[in-house]
């Protein structure tokens, strides 16, 4: 199993254990693949990739992947629609199903809910200048706009 790999299963088994938690340190990472027995999970190049190689707003250090967001110096979460990426980081945001334990699929189609829920969500954010748009029509309703403007201007000799 590729090793940026284990570090999302990691991420994603420790996200879906405490919802309420906005991150998790590079060090929980990696003890959560060991526990998990993930295969690959004791290969050094796990602490690597939670660090830099997986991180999307970070610059491609060889890596390109775009599965989690540093949020802090040390700490990641999942990578989620709306988050900005590095321009040059164009790789996967998390595992194909054909590469991974098939125990792992079902977190895959979690992963996907809880995206396609995040995304909803940011789409039903309204900009606030937008939002102001038609406020106070109820004041010009009985009077023509060119009128309003001319009763504006009186007196202004």
């Amino acid at each position: 199993m590729r090793v940026a790999d284990v570090v999302w299963i990691a991420t994603a088994l420790l996200s879906r254990e405490s919802p309420d938690r906005e991150h998790f340190t590079v060090e929980e990472i990696v003890k959560r693949g060991l526990s998990e027995e993930l295969p690959g999970a004791e290969r050094p190049g796990v602490q690597a990739h939670a660090y830099l190689h997986c991180i999307a707003n970070k610059p491609p250090n060889p890596g390109n992947y775009r599965m989690l967001f540093a949020t802090g110096k040390n700490t990641r979460r999942l990578f989620q629609p709306g988050d900005i990426a590095h321009p040059l980081r164009k790789g996967k945001t998390m595992p194909r199903a054909s590469e991974i334990p098939s125990k792992y699929i079902e977190l895959l189609q979690w992963a996907e809910r809880r995206s396609a829920n995040s995304a909803a969500r940011k789409a039903k954010v309204v900009d606030p200048i937008l939002a102001l748009r038609g406020l106070g029509r109820e004041i010009w309703a009985d009077e023509d706009a060119d009128a309003y403007v001319e009763r504006l201007r009186e007196g202004w000799n």
